[in-house]
């Protein structure tokens, strides 16, 4: 995934605005097709690696599920808004694209789990596109 070239902190929110945020994106945006963030989402979540550098106003707006062993997902207590994944170990946070300010500023770059992704839709372009078991190896890498 390519690095942002304007490594500046960001603002966004929810849809009711109860969750006000900023962050400093680490890359580009990707989507997942994985199941969880198709249920979760009720689509395809567009994430934006942003490390740990989330920064929220008022953390008790914020509703964290236990999604799985490696993973929570955040959502606003109020509006429901689908906002942000956050890696249990530390170190990675993707922040819903959609929440920023204006996510017309990020790149699309890349797609992950692409073989959960289902048949009734695809998005057209070249991009990375790596599966679950890709995606797994990499965060074992460490990279």
């Amino acid at each position: 995934m390519s690095e942002t070239t304007n490594p500046e902190r960001l603002s966004g929110r929810c849809l009711c605005g109860a969750v006000t945020f900023t962050a400093i994106p680490k890359h580009s945006m990707h989507a997942c097709h994985c199941e969880s963030c198709r249920r979760w989402t009720g689509g395809i979540y567009l994430g934006v690696e942003c490390g740990d550098s989330l920064e929220v106003a008022d953390p008790g707006a914020v509703a964290v599920y236990d999604s799985s062993d490696w993973a929570t997902r955040s959502f606003c207590r109020t509006c429901g808004s689908t906002l942000f994944w956050t890696l249990k170990a530390g170190g990675l946070t993707a922040v819903s694209a959609q929440a920023f300010d204006d996510p017309s500023a990020f790149p699309f770059d890349s797609e992950i789990f692409i073989d959960s992704k289902p048949a009734n839709y695809a998005f057209a372009g070249d991009r990375v596109r790596m599966t679950g078991a890709d995606v797994f190896a990499q965060f074992a890498g460490g990279g």
